[in-house]
């Protein structure tokens, strides 16, 4: 799965600049997460760093995104690639 960030977001910045796969950006009204980027922090960390770093605990799986940890590696291997090819 990847990660959803809810309409409780305070808008307090610190979720983005922990993303490693740049996948948080910030919306029209708050921040969000690009699904085809989030892996979960999987291949970077163990747990989600955005999870971690929430005041308020609006960052929930995203059920619409279900996704193995096996395919979150696949994704995070894809991702590395495009980074090194970029």
């Amino acid at each position: 799965m990847a990660l959803l960030i809810t309409d409780e977001c305070i808008n307090c910045d610190v979720c983005e600049p922990e993303c490693p796969n740049d996948a948080i950006f910030l919306g029209p009204e708050i921040y969000e997460i690009n699904p085809a980027k989030c892996t979960e922090c999987v291949g970077h960390y163990d747990e989600p760093q955005c999870q971690q770093v929430c005041p308020v605990s609006c960052i929930p799986f995203d059920p619409a995104w279900r996704e193995s940890k096996d395919e979150l590696l696949l994704k995070f291997d894809r991702l590395q690639h495009a980074k090194k090819s970029a």
